[in-house]
C-alpha cells in the first residue's frame, strides 16, 4: 500500500552552492529515508557506481533467490501443471498488481506480455480502430525511435497521415504543442510520458484533456517513467498506455511489458496480433478466432513465464516504500546531481540537456559534451556506468530504490577528472 504520510527525502538547493565531497554524500546517503534499499539489489564489486538504471534496473536479491527456486520447484517439480496452478493467469494477476502499485490504474485494465514494441503496435492498431473515420496520427520527433518507426509503419499501411511535433532537444512535448497539432481529423496522439533523451515530464493530465476535447484518443509510452513517478491513468482518463518493466521495475534483460486499456475500451476496441492465448477458450484450439472477454483480448501468444518472475519482487519493494516516497528520492538524487553538474562540470564546457525544474523532469539528467563518447568509454573501464545517447549525450539514470548519492558524486567526480585531463 502506498504510504501517503512517507518520509521526505532531503532538499537539495540546485541553485546553491553545496560540499561536492564523498563525506558529504555519504551524510546524504546516512539521512535517507530510503537507505536501506539499496542493499536489497544485487551489487557487484566490479561497479562501482551504477549509473544507468533508466536503461536496465540491478536485480534485487530476493529475484535471484526466486529464479533459482523456479526452476527446481515450479519448473522442475511441477511441470506442465504449472499452467493450471498459476501462469496461465499471471499475465493478468501481475498485469493487476503492476497496474496498483505503478499506474493508478484499477484491476482488469493492464497485461504482461510480448515486447514493448509488440505490446505498442497492438495498442496503437487498437487506438486507431476506434476511431476509423479519423486520418491522422499525431507524434514527435523526439520520441524514442520504436514509436516513431511503428506509427510510420502502420499509417503507411493503413493509410494514415502522421503530423509531427518537433519539441525543444533539451524538454519534451507540451501541452500547447500538443493542442496546436489537433484537429477534426486527429485519430491517436502518441506521446512519452518521460522523454527518452532529455528527461522531460509531460502533462499527462492536461495533454489527456486536450485530445479528448478534440474527440481523439492518447497512448501513453511509460517507459521512463512506470514505478518512479506518480501516474494515475484511471483518475486522469488515459486511453492506452504501454511500457518497458526492465528499468524502474527491475524485470532483468527483456522482462515483458505491459499494455493498459481503459476499461470503457476493452470490449470496443479491435488488436490485430490475434492469438490463441487471447481468444474466447484457448484450450478448445477452435477453428476461428474469437476475442476472449476482458483484458485478456489483448493478449496474444503464450506469455514468458520466466521473464516474469523478478517483476514480484520489485513490485513488493515499490509497495513497501510507496511511490510518493520514491519520487522524493528521485527527485533528491536529480537536484543533487544538477548541483553537483553545475559546480563541477558546467565550467568545463558542459551543457545540461534536461529540465531544471524537478517538476517537469523524470528520474535521469542528461548532459552533453563534445568529449562524451570517449569518456563514457573510460568510465566503464574503471566500474562507473552511466548511459551513452548520440551525438554526446551522457545519460545518468537514477533509480530511486537502488541509487545512493555516493554513486552520484562517485560517477560526476570521474566525469570531472576526465575532463580536467
Amino acid at each position: 500500500m502506498t504510504d501517503t504520510h512517507a518520509p521526505r527525502a532531503a532538499h537539495i538547493d540546485a541553485s546553491a552552492a553545496i560540499d561536492t565531497s564523498a563525506d558529504a554524500a555519504a551524510a546524504l546517503d546516512a539521512a535517507d529515508p530510503l537507505k536501506s534499499y539499496p542493499a536489497q539489489f544485487v551489487r557487484s564489486d566490479e561497479v562501482r557506481a551504477y549509473l544507468d538504471g533508466n536503461s536496465l534496473g540491478r536485480p534485487t536479491t530476493a529475484s535471484a533467490a526466486r529464479l533459482a527456486e523456479f526452476v527446481e520447484q515450479q519448473w522442475g517439480g511441477r511441470l506442465i501443471r504449472g499452467w493450471d496452478e498459476s501462469w496461465y493467469e499471471l499475465p493478468l494477476t501481475l498485469g493487476d498488481r503492476l497496474g496498483a502499485a505503478t499506474l493508478g490504474a484499477a484491476a482488469g485494465q493492464t497485461f504482461i506480455g510480448d515486447s514493448t514494441t509488440v505490446v505498442l503496435y497492438k495498442l496503437i492498431r487498437a487506438g486507431l480502430s476506434a476511431r476509423p473515420n479519423r486520418s491522422e496520427i499525431v507524434i514527435d520527433t523526439g520520441n524514442f525511435p520504436t514509436d516513431r518507426y511503428l506509427v510510420e509503419g502502420i499509417a503507411a499501411e493503413l493509410g494514415k497521415t502522421l503530423r509531427w511535433i518537433d519539441p525543444a532537444s533539451d524538454a519534451g512535448v507540451t501541452a500547447s504543442e500538443v493542442k496546436a497539432a489537433l484537429n477534426e481529423n486527429t485519430a491517436l496522439v502518441v506521446v512519452s510520458h518521460v522523454a527518452y533523451r532529455s528527461g522531460h515530464l509531460a502533462d499527462m493530465r492536461g495533454i489527456t484533456e486536450l485530445v479528448h476535447d478534440a474527440g481523439a484518443l492518447v497512448l501513453w509510452d511509460l517507459c521512463h517513467s512506470a514505478g518512479v513517478v506518480d501516474t494515475q491513468l484511471d483518475a486522469w482518463g488515459v486511453d492506452l498506455a504501454a511500457g518497458c518493466t526492465y528499468k524502474y521495475l527491475n524485470g532483468g534483460p527483456g522482462s515483458p511489458a505491459f499494455g493498459y486499456v481503459r476499461a470503457e475500451h476493452i470490449d470496443t476496441m479491435t488488436q490485430p496480433i490475434q492469438g490463441w492465448m487471447g481468444s474466447n477458450n484457448p484450450f478448445e484450439m477452435g477453428p476461428g478466432y474469437a476475442p476472449h472477454a476482458g483484458i485478456r483480448r489483448f493478449i496474444s501468444g503464450t506469455p514468458s513465464i520466466v521473464g516474469s518472475l523478478a517483476m514480484h519482487d520489485m513490485l513488493g519493494l515499490i509497495e513497501e516504500a510507496g511511490i510518493p516516497a520514491i519520487r522524493a528520492k528521485s527527485v533528491a538524487l536529480t537536484e543533487y546531481a544538477l548541483a553537483l553538474i553545475d559546480q563541477l562540470l558546467v565550467p568545463l564546457g558542459v551543457t545540461v540537456s534536461s529540465p531544471r525544474d524537478s517538476a517537469e523532469r523524470g528520474s535521469h539528467v542528461t548532459i552533453d559534451h563534445e568529449s562524451f563518447a570517449a569518456v563514457n568509454a573510460e568510465l566503464w573501464k574503471q566500474g562507473i556506468i552511466p548511459d551513452f545517447r548520440r551525438p554526446h549525450g551522457i545519460r545518468l539514470g537514477l533509480s530511486p530504490l537502488s541509487t545512493t548519492f555516493a554513486e552520484v558524486q562517485l560517477g560526476i567526480d570521474a566525469i570531472h577528472a576526465q575532463l580536467s585531463k
